[in-house]
């Protein structure tokens, strides 16, 4: 009982703070997305083409979570946007409190869209709000067609869904039908794309998505 009773209270302060984290991003009109995967999904890759795609018709902020080193700022520090890097230093997941002491950083600056890479983990980021406006879970098809069924409460909680590295099907024993049918069952409001960061399909109907959702929300915050 003790340990329940631990959890929930880390979880409600974590909660708290994220609803200031989004209070925050409304008053200033940013569209925040949390991405989310298990490791090796191509997460960094999917960012790094969705910036190049959108940089010149949004201004992006980036940050992003790695247990260590600072790479994947680095690969998105060269496409030209802010980035803030946050090492957990052993941590499954960012929290609400990582995220606002990260933010301080972009928050003088003119920015209408967040990206928020999350630790590659599909069960720990699942209960941590981070104060985003939406989560996005990344799955590679090479991790097999019953990743939802394995892992259902992030693909439950996540408003899209990017079946990634399609390039790669023909080598492939499982699936891509079966695990869409498979993330469907678990989510059927799940908006799914299938891309490659190698032959750049499914990016353009996946940045497209993305501008009308910004554009939504700009309409939308108070």
């Amino acid at each position: 009982m003790s340990l329940i009773t631990v959890e929930r209270k880390v979880l409600e302060s974590n909660n708290a703070i994220a609803e200031e984290n989004r209070l925050v991003l409304h008053g200033k009109k940013i569209f925040s997305i949390n991405m989310v995967s298990s490791p090796g999904s191509g997460k960094t890759s999917i960012i790094e083409k969705t910036v190049l795609n959108l940089k010149d018709k949004v201004n992006i902020g980036f940050i992003v979570g790695d247990l260590q080193t600072s790479l994947d700022a680095e690969r998105i520090d060269k496409l030209g946007i802010p980035s803030v890097q946050i090492v957990t230093n052993g941590a499954c997941h960012l929290d609400a409190s990582l995220v606002r002491n990260a933010y301080k950083e972009l928050s003088n600056l003119d920015i209408d869209f967040l990206i928020i890479e999350n630790v590659g983990n599909l069960v720990c980021t699942a209960e941590y709000d981070l104060g985003e406006h939406l989560k996005v879970v990344v799955s590679s098809v090479t991790e097999g067609d019953d990743k939802p069924l394995k892992y259902p409460i992030i693909f439950r909680k996540s408003m899209a869904l990017i079946l990634n590295k399609i390039d790669l099907l023909p080598y492939l024993t499982g699936s891509i039908d079966v695990l869409r049918t498979n993330a469907l069952s678990v989510n059927p409001k799940l908006q799914v794309f299938e891309t490659s960061c190698i032959s750049g399909v499914g990016i353009d109907e996946w940045c497209n998505w993305l501008l009308r959702q910004i554009a939504f929300s700009k309409d939308n915050i108070p």
